[in-house]
């Protein structure tokens, strides 16, 4: 598409101009449009940066939105909108809701998503109260989400309308009573768009680059992994039989649906990862058939709606950038919910987040949970006499 008239953002109809906003920003071009534009809408703009690094920042770690150079870039973007600035130190409670309980799931054998939990316990839990303490009725923040009032007069979560950049998907856990005083400004515009608006206002973000890694991890997620926590060999066994089919280093080092890797004895096999076990430290591994899931429950779920509410025929997201799938509710109470599938779904992986929609509506979310599976008897594995063929 062309993007050579940005399309403005309105003020919310219901905020009246003038109000005070806490503005989320990272020193990218999203927060940085997204402050823009909230002054142009007449709001008293605050602008924040919350610092999650230590003071002995690991080299190839925050290096890209969580950075002390972001923070500067930050601080210069609120001196060319003329806003205020702050950097607020939460490295605390990132550590505590997000670097720990990421290696705590690893441990478990389930595979975390970082980003989500951010959004959840620090950056919409946290952030909102500071907003309070602050005097501001709002906070706001970069993300492409939508912000629509409904008939009701109740604020709904929607996919922000660049397909591509929606980020729904990590704010399931907003909680409902928060929803109000969240504003998204760039919601309705795609990523061009936000890249001419800074251009034209001179914004020296406007041609950052994205971050993609996640900010706390240099390098590879298994080599973060194996830092932190123990490694201690095991067996790979066959699902349908319990049959040894190879010896691994740790069950945090696999995750579900996986099959390159795997160093198996009889490496021509085509096997996939089915079960992690870290109870008895064993990898189960299995025909891509015994990867489906035909549907799946969840834990820790929020709603941002009630309950009695909930459609019985939703949409359900399983990963980031993948399409969300037709399912059927099964069961929901404030703890978690069950789904069934309407198509059975490969590696749905313990850990990551089920989203539930309605058409573009955010309704909520929760963990996703492991099957509960009748596992072959663990027998004695075979000696080994010589070294396998391969691996």
């Amino acid at each position: 598409m062309t993007t050579s008239a940005p399309l403005p953002v309105r003020p919310d109809a219901a905020a009246p101009l003038g109000e005070r906003v806490l503005c989320a920003m990272s020193g990218g071009v999203d927060s940085s449009v997204t402050a823009a534009l909230l002054k142009d809408q007449g709001y008293q703009v605050i602008g924040a940066m919350m610092r999650f690094w230590p003071d002995e920042k690991r080299e190839a770690t925050f290096d890209s939105c969580c950075s002390p150079d972001a923070a500067y870039e930050a601080r210069r973007v609120a001196e060319q909108v003329g806003v205020p600035f702050y950097l607020l130190d939460y490295r605390e409670p990132f550590q505590r809701h997000i670097v720990g309980p990421f290696l705590e799931e690893y441990a478990r054998g389930r595979t975390p998503n970082p980003c989500v939990n951010c959004n959840t316990k620090v950056k919409f839990d946290e952030l909102v109260k500071k907003a309070k303490m602050l005097g501001c009725r709002y906070v706001a923040t970069g993300h492409y989400v939508k912000r629509v009032e409904n008939a009701a007069g109740e604020i709904e979560f929607h996919r922000g309308d660049d397909p591509r950049k929606d980020q729904t998907y990590f704010l399931w856990g907003t909680p409902r009573d928060a929803l109000p005083y969240i504003l998204f400004p760039v919601g309705e515009l795609e990523k061009p768009q936000v890249r001419e608006i800074a251009e034209e206002r001179g914004l020296l973000t406007a041609r950052k680059p994205e971050s993609q890694n996640i900010c706390f991890v240099p390098g590879k997620v298994q080599d973060f992994v194996a830092e932190h926590l123990p490694q201690a060999t095991g067996f790979i066994r066959e699902i349908a039989s319990g049959e040894v089919v190879g010896e691994h280093l740790g069950t945090q080092f696999y995750t579900l649906g996986q099959k390159k890797g795997l160093g198996l004895y009889q490496s021509h096999r085509v096997r996939h990862v089915v079960h992690l076990d870290p109870e008895t430290n064993t990898v189960w591994v299995g025909d891509y058939e015994d990867c489906l899931w035909s549907g799946l429950k969840a834990a820790s779920a929020n709603y941002l709606l009630d309950l009695a509410a909930l459609p019985r025929e939703l949409e359900v997201q399983v990963r980031y950038r993948t399409r969300p799938v037709r399912a059927r509710l099964v069961h929901a109470d404030e703890h978690g919910f069950e789904l069934a599938f309407d198509e059975p779904q490969f590696a749905v992986a313990p850990g990551q987040s089920a989203v539930l929609y309605h058409g573009a509506r955010l309704l909520g979310g929760g963990l996703i949970e492991d099957h509960s599976r009748d596992l072959p008897a663990l027998k004695a594995a075979p000696r080994r006499t010589a070294a396998p063929g391969s691996v």
